[in-house]
């Protein structure tokens, strides 16, 4: 399996993040908005044009923040999730636009909402370890976060 290259927007305003929000069989949870990098894209252009699909919002791409592989395999889903996805996490900030009026380009996104960070810890939020780093440090800089969900 070759690694995708995949943009996460941060869009933290005070203490709380603007994320996606989805449905599946086990119920309500959150992730990053972002996807995949296009051929010719710079990674800057990627996040902004996830963020306008997903989230119907206009963003400034600043700091890269962390990175972190994903290989599906290795974790809960890995009967249904075959991919290695390296995903490049940047602090961004919101231009304009109305959250929840994205093009959902994923079929298990029902809206965006803006989340408390302290909440993360109460909601199915992935990767986890992110989570849990937002809640203790908000958007400061974390690295490589190796291979987790």
């Amino acid at each position: 399996m070759t690694p995708r290259i995949s943009v996460k927007a941060l869009i933290i305003d005070r203490d709380r993040i603007l994320l996606p929000l989805h449905r599946d069989d086990a119920g309500l949870y959150y992730i990053l908005p972002g996807g995949g990098q296009e051929a010719g894209e710079t990674l800057a252009a990627a996040c902004v044009r996830e963020c306008r699909e997903e989230l119907g919002v206009d963003v400034a791409v600043g700091e890269l923040l962390g990175v972190r592989d994903y290989i599906g395999r290795h974790h809960e889903f890995a009967a249904t999730d075959d991919v290695h996805q390296v995903e490049l996490m940047f602090r961004c900030t919101l231009l304009g636009g109305t959250p929840g009026t994205g093009t959902a380009v994923d079929d298990r996104q029902i809206g965006a909402e803006w989340v408390e960070l302290a909440g993360l810890a109460r909601v199915r939020f992935y990767p986890k370890r992110l989570g849990e780093l937002l809640v203790a440090h908000g958007d400061a800089p974390f690295g490589y976060l190796g291979d987790i969900n």
